[in-house]
């Protein structure tokens, strides 16, 4: 299973979204600049995104992009699954919630079963994923970063 750019993107710009969840609306240039993300990109990453219900854009001066909903209802497979992102790892295991494969040699496959097992842990857990825990377990090291980074400027 590989994670493309476009996933990693997604998340990395939404955990920054939703950090800032309470505060007013937060432009793309701002979002990819702190991001390091070309804004284009971008641009098509929250397309997606918005269409798919997870966040809103507001229009005009102090416009930008805002969380849709609570950071504790959006899981990371919803933003893979909004932006494209298929997340299995083979193509024989295919995953689909209802547990069936699509695979052509499903039928006599010796292996198929660990596939379609292993996608299914997989899954579930970017379903059990949302981005307030993504925040909770890197908020330590990105405090700390931004403390080393203030540290550096005023030296």
């Amino acid at each position: 299973m590989r994670v493309t750019t476009k996933g990693r993107y997604a998340l990395r710009a939404l955990t920054k979204l939703a950090m800032h969840a309470e505060e007013r609306p937060i432009p793309i240039k701002r979002l990819a600049e702190e991001e390091e993300i070309s804004p284009e990109f971008l641009e098509q990453i929250f397309f997606r995104l918005k269409k798919s219900g997870v966040i809103r854009s507001v229009r005009g001066p102090g416009g930008g992009f805002m969380m849709n909903r609570e950071p504790a209802d959006v899981s990371v497979r919803e933003i893979f699954d909004a932006v494209g992102e298929g997340i299995d790892l083979t193509p024989c295991s295919n995953y689909s919630d209802d547990g069936n494969g699509h695979c052509v040699r499903e039928d006599f496959c010796i292996v198929h079963d660990v596939w379609q097992e292993a996608s299914v842990h997989i899954n579930q857990y970017f379903d059990s994923l949302t981005l307030d825990k993504v925040i909770a377990r890197g908020m330590d090291r990105y405090l700390a970063a931004m403390e080393r980074q203030r540290e550096a400027v005023a030296t």
